[in-house]
């Protein structure tokens, strides 16, 4: 395993035809294959970077921004663009064309935290990334970025839980479509 390797040499496209087969109740290709294909590309930019086997960590948000159609080709691009001691963030943009009408759509942009895994099942340290152009540094940042605005969150996430307020959660879902029945508490009065 070489100790630096740059984007390009994980650099990874999946095309795959959209068939009938892959469509849900409303005729769209169904969101769950698109996360598969998402999840296959992933696995294998990083497992190209890290000379073996990977995991998958976590999903950052998916979005999907433009239905895809039967008979449309579907592309998934991923780039490895920021890597820890054992974790990787992989980018992946998927895009449709329609081979009919040559129009091409932008359906997904998702990040997938992949760790590697050595023989001993336990993580292992992956190669650092060469970065060779200013948006390989630029996703390199944003990578960096996403992962402490993560950590923040989880944080706050704790925090929220363990400084549960019941009058002040209420008052802030008052106005939000929901209600709120809460059994009685023994011994107290609902009136």
């Amino acid at each position: 395993m070489s100790d630096y390797k740059p984007v390009s040499a994980s650099h990874t496209t999946l095309t795959e035809l959209m068939i009938p087969s892959y469509s849900n109740f409303g005729g769209k290709i169904h969101g769950g294959i698109i996360l598969g294909l998402m999840d296959k590309v992933a696995y294998v930019c990083a497992a190209k970077h890290s000379d073996g086997y990977c995991i998958t960590a976590s999903i950052d948000v998916v979005d999907f921004l433009a239905p895809v159609e039967v008979g449309e080709l579907v592309s998934l691009m991923a780039s490895v663009n920021y890597v820890g001691t054992t974790s990787m963030i992989i980018g992946i943009r998927v895009i449709s064309e329609n081979l009919k009408t040559q129009v091409t759509k932008h359906t997904n942009t998702s990040y997938f935290t992949m760790v590697a895994i050595g023989d001993d099942h336990k993580p292992k340290q992956v190669p650092g990334l060469v970065l060779k152009s200013q948006d390989d540094v630029r996703r390199f940042a944003q990578g960096l970025n996403r992962k402490e605005l993560k950590k923040a969150y989880k944080r706050e996430e704790a925090e929220i839980k363990e400084d549960y307020d019941t009058v002040a959660c209420e008052t802030t879902l008052k106005h939000e479509r929901c209600l709120i029945e809460l059994p009685a508490a023994s011994g107290t009065s609902t009136t």
